[in-house]
């Protein structure tokens, strides 16, 4: 919704003030500049980029369409889960997960944050990891070093698609021009018709220009700079489980592990340590009830 409020506003203010100053809208209608600006552009995007990318690319402009899903409360469930996981292995031992991170999808403890699992980047982060901790070869900075090559990996991945568009949005301004001197040779090809008349095909020639820059700056490279936002706060939820997973391997307790967590989070999605705190309990008293029920039916 805030892309389309967003466009309507970029139309609305460049049409009433184009109009305000006495234009007449009907000059600004040219289909064929159009045609060639969108079209090279479009032949472009295809010729720069390969099929994967491609791809990506259609995929992450419609997830920009979207509300964001990475916020507060995707965190909490993220908190509440690692911390859940990190208190088993603080009571029963490493060894006490395996089940649950080999099969997530079946595992009674996973199963209860299902905004995790529906996260495959996510989820598989968490559960990797895991898996290397209970083999117990690897030493922290060994772990850390290969967390942060895999987050730069997933991290440039993610970029691709907005690399491509920004590239979209760099290029508009220049098909503009393209259309704009192809209109002027059509012009100068047509120098013996009236001054009336040569001065409407100068005009709509002109529109080229106006098109290219009003595309790319106020519909395209928008676009990439708000798919890179999302690609950071995509990022920063596998920098916190770094952390907290990292924090657990010095031999922190749990909560302690949170702690770490949430105090590399962006402001904006940062649960206070009160909040998380009462979450973290709610959580627990869920699970210790539903053992209960577990414990009943089985008895």
């Amino acid at each position: 919704m805030p892309i389309i409020i967003g466009y309507i506003i970029v139309i609305a203010s460049t049409l009433l003030g184009y109009v305000l100053s006495g234009g007449y809208l009907a000059v600004l209608f040219q289909p064929l500049e159009f045609l060639i600006i969108g079209g090279a552009a479009l032949g472009a995007f295809i010729v720069s980029n390969n099929a994967k990318v491609l791809k990506a690319t259609l995929k992450a402009i419609g997830q920009l369409f979207k509300p964001a899903k990475h916020n507060k409360a995707l965190y909490f469930t993220l908190m509440s889960l690692l911390y859940s996981v990190l208190n088993k292995i603080r009571q029963s031992g490493m060894l006490s997960i395996e089940s649950d991170i080999d099969n997530p999808q079946e595992s009674e403890l996973f199963k209860q944050y299902p905004q995790i699992l529906a996260d495959a980047p996510v989820c598989d982060f968490i559960t990797d990891y895991l898996r290397l901790m209970i083999s117990g070869n690897m030493n922290v900075f060994e772990m850390e070093a290969l967390m942060d090559e895999e987050i730069t990996t997933y991290h440039h991945e993610l970029e691709k698609p907005a690399d491509a568009i920004a590239s979209i949005g760099d290029g508009l301004p220049a098909f503009g021009i393209v259309a704009a001197v192809m209109g002027v040779i059509n012009t100068l090809a047509q120098a013996d018709r009236p001054a009336s008349e040569l001065g409407e095909l100068i005009a709509h020639a002109m529109v080229g220009t106006f098109l290219g820059i009003l595309l790319a700056y106020g519909f395209i490279s928008p676009l990439a700079a708000l798919l890179r936002q999302k690609n950071a706060n995509a990022t920063k939820i596998l920098e916190c489980i770094k952390v907290i997973l990292l924090t657990n391997m010095h031999g922190y307790a749990p909560q302690i592990c949170i702690e770490f967590g949430r105090k590399i989070l962006f402001s904006t999605e940062r649960p206070t340590f009160f909040e998380l705190e009462e979450h973290i309990q709610q959580s627990k008293d869920k699970a210790a009830n539903s053992n209960i029920e577990t414990n009943n039916a089985t008895n």
